[in-house]
């Protein structure tokens, strides 16, 4: 059976925050893309409706209706162009997968029957920016999130970290000179989530 695969629209039900940190990777995996030279809102735009959401997230941080109400007129305009760039990128790239993840859009199959996720791999980690790791992980098919596990030297936990992108996961808060240690897994298939992904070490910058 072919898979018909279709850009994933629920970026419209992400909070204000999340869909800030979405928007970012959508105008990173755009900027440059010659397989969407033209979108029907120039990534100019796109990035002027993120910013006017940004301050009004800050300043709705202060209370009062009117405030939060503009808040949420400004997340409404940037779901509103993405569902516009969601929809050029569906028409440009077709059945194409491999072209429709560079757009940076989660992907679904509707195909009907739902199966188990394999394990992503991290495919790179980034220590270009001091105090800051930077994960690309593979994108699954059907996956609606991905989660990415920090470990220190010594083992223990220091970060689990969730994101909507698999190409730009962003590990805060690093000390120079530690080597930590990455896996990732996938959200979503019929058991809810993937096997972790095999373990990968970096030393932070």
């Amino acid at each position: 059976m072919n898979k018909n695969y279709r850009v994933n629209l629920g970026f419209a039900r992400y909070s204000a925050a999340v869909l800030v940190q979405f928007t970012n990777g959508i105008i990173l995996s755009l900027t440059g893309n010659t397989s969407f030279p033209t979108p029907p809102v120039t990534l100019a735009a796109l990035a002027a409706l993120l910013t006017a959401l940004v301050n009004a997230m800050a300043a709705a941080s202060q209370g009062g209706k009117p405030l939060i109400s503009a808040k949420n007129d400004a997340q409404e305009a940037l779901v509103t162009a993405l569902r516009k760039i969601a929809a050029y990128v569906q028409s440009q790239a077709g059945q194409n997968y491999t072209v429709l993840l560079t757009s940076g859009f989660l992907i679904n199959s509707t195909n009907r029957a739902r199966s188990p996720l394999i394990a992503p791999s991290i495919t790179e980690i980034l220590n270009n920016v001091s105090t800051q790791l930077t994960a690309r992980v593979t994108p699954l098919v059907n996956a609606r999130s991905y989660q990415l596990k920090v470990f220190k030297p010594d083992g223990t936990l220091f970060l689990t970290l969730d994101s909507t992108q698999a190409r730009r996961i962003v590990v805060p808060g690093v000390t120079p000179g530690v080597i930590y240690t990455l896996q990732a897994r996938a959200v979503g298939g019929s058991t809810g989530y993937s096997p972790w992904s095999l373990p990968l070490p970096c030393i932070a910058t």
